[in-house]
């Protein structure tokens, strides 16, 4: 039997949050569960030491799925008055979809944590992911088809998810627009290389309960599902610390590969780089890039112009291939033209052009 994990100690509590030292606020995401009570619990000692140090803020968002939400953000209130945290609780109201209710809960929760912070003049929030959750996370991505950005997991420090700036493939294979919304907001994780366990024995050791969400093991949720595969992984040596391994390198890869693109834009691009377009690149030039990087450009230039939202990872690759096989073969002299993601896409001689494809016609209904 393995040996009990010990809790978090008030130094390496100091250092985890050290970086957060000079912020004026932080909003701290609270569900009441044992890794977001640590957090709080944690935060709190940590600020309690300094003389001068960020306002923090707990918020709790009830997302009113299940009768005992009301409950538990009411605990989590209390304990924040008992540790001198300030405390608001925020609910998802209106009306929830039958189906991907995890995916539009997380969307909702961000939503409401982003308004929080505005509201208490703080641009990061930081969340209780742990180790446990970056290699399920991981895991759960791979699953999905994940490019190399997914599989990277989640990183210390991201931009809020509903306010991320875009470009380049998301967790699931998606390729993202290139959108901003006013009063840039962070998501800080301090807690990606602390096991679950450890979290847990913090709070076991100051005897301060937390709640369980019975959705964590509810069979009718993907994640939860794959939850249970992870110990027979671990078994076989895929633990979470490998996970977490294979995320660190695949990180540096991506780095590498963002570097290349960087680089490789103005060699290509003929004219602005425009979020209204056409953007006209280079086709020759185009194609002497590595594929990753010229896959990559490509995206971002259909994410710039198009007005469809999210291209999946897998259709802007079949995209690619069909351009490259086209541009590779000389004795075709034919236009290239596709429609992806709400651009078009075409390949005239040496020139590569991507551009907004017109709005569709709704279709009018079929008389009897």
């Amino acid at each position: 039997m393995p040996a009990a994990e010990p809790p978090i100690s008030p130094a390496e509590a100091t250092a985890l949050f050290a970086e957060l030292a000079p912020r004026p606020a932080l909003v701290l995401a609270v569900s009441g569960g044992p890794d977001s009570t640590a957090l709080l619990v944690l935060a709190a000692r940590w600020r309690a030491q300094m003389r001068r140090g960020p306002r923090l803020l707990a918020v709790t968002v009830d997302h009113r799925l299940r009768p005992e939400s009301a409950k538990e953000a009411r605990a989590v209130q209390r304990l924040a008055k008992k540790l001198g945290i300030a405390h608001r609780i925020v609910r998802w109201s209106g009306a929830k979809p039958a189906a991907g209710l995890q995916a539009a809960a997380r969307v909702a929760r961000y939503a409401l944590l982003a308004a929080a912070a505005r509201k208490a003049g703080a641009r990061h929030i930081v969340t209780a992911h742990t180790l446990d959750d970056q290699a399920e996370t991981i895991f759960f991505r791979l699953a999905r088809g994940s490019g190399l950005t997914g599989l990277a997991g989640m990183a210390r420090v991201s931009p809020l998810p509903c306010c991320r700036p875009g470009g380049g493939q998301g967790p699931r294979g998606k390729v993202h627009r290139a959108r901003r919304t006013g009063g840039e907001i962070e998501l800080v994780r301090p807690f990606l290389a602390i096991s679950k366990a450890r979290l847990i024995a913090t709070l076991e050791a100051a005897k301060i309960p937390f709640a369980e969400d019975p959705s964590n093991t509810d069979p009718r949720f993907t994640r939860a599902r794959l939850r249970k595969v992870m110990p027979l992984l671990a078994a076989e040596g895929l633990d979470a610390g490998r996970f977490s391994l294979l995320a660190r390198r695949v990180a540096r890869a991506e780095a590498t590969i963002e570097a290349a693109v960087a680089a490789a834009l103005p060699r290509v691009l003929l004219t602005q780089w425009s979020n209204s377009g056409p953007i006209m690149l280079d086709g020759s030039r185009f194609q002497e890039l590595p594929a990753e990087v010229a896959l990559r450009l490509l995206g971002r230039a259909i994410g710039r112009v198009g007005h469809e939202g999210h291209v999946e990872l897998g259709k802007l690759e079949a995209l690619f291939d069909a351009l490259r096989g086209r541009g590779r073969n000389q004795t075709d002299s034919g236009r290239f033209r596709r429609t992806l993601g709400g651009a078009v896409v075409t390949l005239a001689g040496s020139r590569l052009a991507v551009e907004r494809a017109p709005a569709r016609r709704p279709q009018r209904p079929r008389r009897p």
